[in-house]
């Protein structure tokens, strides 16, 4: 039996060129945006892991006149975000990009063969040891914005943790509202590692990895325990991610973050 082609079947089907690539265990799909509507309800599409491609966001490269490309990042439950660290790694190491504009600002790159650093810009919002009541206990959450906003809370026994159920109630909590946080689990490892588990907003659960969060993470750790110049942040994915910065007091400047990103595969779609 002959089966017959989507387009004689009467359906306007679209065919989407895409890159799927993975970042210290960020998985992302990246197309170039020809116009296209319904961004949202698109992102979630090809991010299902059972329908779709699967991924944790959908990076859109569009172009720009104040950099080599503008990147839109939508994440896997079709809201859009500011900026994506991992992402803006994918995106540099794809198209070799020295300069990325996203809607947090302008994202500088390095690439060295799978290797890629980005500079993020200045973070902002910092607050530190707030009580925060999840579930009837009283946390200590330390707050800080690194193109998104990130929730950063000390703990002991990493693994143990139900970053999923815990996560949530934080990042829905009535403090950080109407815009939510991401939550991101830390475990002091010495004097200049950490160990950290990520519940991502938009993707609405955990991840392997998470860039702006291991920025906010060894910035927040910095502030706590004096640490200058680097923090290496041992990611879900076992991927050691480096972070480098300036500190003044409670000021960060040249913000860098590195590790390795890769091509998983590349295709076409029919949406």
């Amino acid at each position: 039996m002959r089966i017959s082609q989507p387009s004689s079947l009467g359906f306007k089907m679209k065919r989407i060129a895409f890159v799927k690539m993975v970042a210290s265990g960020n998985d992302f799909v990246l197309i170039e945006n020809h116009g296209y509507k319904g961004l949202s309800l698109l992102a979630k599409s090809l991010c299902d892991r059972k329908f779709g491609i699967g991924a944790d966001g959908l990076l859109l490269l569009e172009k720009s006149s104040i950099a080599d490309i503008r990147m839109r990042i939508f994440n896997a439950d079709g809201s859009e975000a500011q900026m994506c660290g991992n992402g803006s790694r994918c995106v540099a190491f794809w198209l070799k990009a020295k300069r990325i504009e996203t809607k947090a600002g302008i994202i500088e790159a390095r690439v060295a063969a799978g290797n890629v650093k980005i500079k993020l810009t200045s973070p902002k919002g910092l607050r530190l040891d707030m009580p925060v009541e999840i579930n009837k206990r009283k946390l200590r959450i330390n707050f800080i914005d690194t193109g998104v906003p990130h929730a950063v809370i000390f703990t002991q026994g990493l693994d143990k943790i139900n970053v999923s159920s815990l996560g949530r109630a934080i990042r829905y909590h009535a403090k950080f509202a109407p815009a939510g946080t991401n939550a991101n689990f830390i475990e002091v490892l010495d004097k200049d590692s950490i160990s950290i588990r990520t519940y991502e907003r938009g993707v609405e659960d955990e991840t392997l990895a998470c860039g702006t969060g291991t920025v906010a993470s060894a910035l927040v750790f910095a502030l706590k325990s004096g640490a200058c110049a680097k923090v290496n942040v041992h990611t879900r994915s076992k991927e050691v991610l480096k972070v480098y910065f300036e500190r003044r007091d409670k000021e960060f400047s040249n913000i860098w973050l590195e590790g390795s990103t890769r091509v998983v595969f590349k295709g076409e779609i029919i949406y």
